[in-house]
């Protein structure tokens, strides 16, 4: 029926719950200075589970965060770590893609403390270039504000790589990013920059299909990731946060997230996958329904 991209789930938290250590505010990060062979293990069971994409785990793999813990002078050896797990799991598996993850600069869900989008995109450059072309796409996830879709748009376009954008939306309201502004809002800019797909992630999944609802007429393909919190807590929405400050829901098992992901393909969504919570379990019974329905995971 229809070829879809099923990309894997939680990276960062998959490595702290193997890991089975306290979460730090460096989260996924400390994982790989400490145990780096789980980077490869949680790559490797998405994979087996029939996601077709690896996104590195350099979602924090950035100067403004490793500052903080006294760690600028990793940065580069980090970003290598992520992308060589990636590519070995991907060239083991024998197919797929590798997505380097570029989150949001100082804290997720903080548009309040995002500088503008000109200096943005020069804190941006860096990982950028130490991605260079060892990715196959660079995913700027979890965007909060049509300031910062910019700012990492201005970094990532036009170096090589397709660029897919993700956002994350509010919580009760799909129809607006965390800043409060409309997804609407977003239009002139994927009119400008034209990333190669337009995707929610980091949302509750009862909050996507409305945003996909706006999205869908930016005439990009499209698609979501959804978390598997109860909410952002307002433990969370303070500086240097750990995940423990979230609560993970009891109700969205496979079954139950797979449904709400069969919706977003119903809507013409062709990329989904996990974020937050959202397991090589999850994606495992996400590609046998998608397989199921008669569609091809590319």
């Amino acid at each position: 029926m229809t070829a879809i991209t099923l990309l894997d789930g939680s990276i960062g938290q998959e490595l702290v719950k193997r890991a089975g250590d306290r979460p730090t505010p460096l989260w996924s990060t400390q994982v790989m200075i400490d145990r780096r062979e789980l980077v490869r293990t949680v790559h490797d069971a998405y994979f087996a589970a029939g996601a077709t994409v690896a996104t590195t785990n350099t979602y924090a793999v950035l100067r403004d965060r490793l500052r903080r813990a006294g760690m600028e002078a990793q940065l580069e050896a980090l970003t290598d770590t992520a992308l060589d797990s990636a590519r070995a799991a991907r060239d083991a598996h024998g197919a797929g893609r590798v997505a380097a993850s570029l989150g949001p600069l100082f804290a997720s869900y903080r548009p309040d403390i995002c500088p503008p989008p000109d200096e943005a995109a020069q804190l941006y450059a860096e990982p950028v270039r130490l991605i260079g072309d060892r990715a196959d796409l660079l995913l700027i996830e979890t965007m909060s504000s049509v300031d910062q879709c910019e700012g990492a748009l201005r970094a990532a376009t036009g170096q090589g790589l397709p660029v897919w954008l993700a956002v994350t939306v509010d919580d009760d309201d799909g129809t607006r990013l965390r800043s409060g502004e409309p997804v609407d809002d977003l239009a002139p800019l994927v009119e400008r920059f034209a990333p190669e797909a337009v995707l929610v992630n980091c949302s509750r999944p009862e909050a996507v299909s409305a945003a996909l609802e706006i999205i869908k007429g930016f005439g990009r393909p499209f698609g979501a990731y959804a978390n598997g919190f109860t909410h952002i807590a307002e433990g969370y929405l303070k500086d240097a946060p750990t995940v423990d400050a979230l609560e993970a829901r009891t109700d969205l098992d496979p079954a139950a997230y797979a449904d709400f992901a069969m919706g977003w393909v119903d809507q013409g969504a062709t990329i989904v996958g996990g974020c937050c919570e959202v397991g090589p379990d999850h994606i495992a019974e996400l590609a046998r329904r998608l397989r199921a329905a008669g569609h091809d995971l590319v």
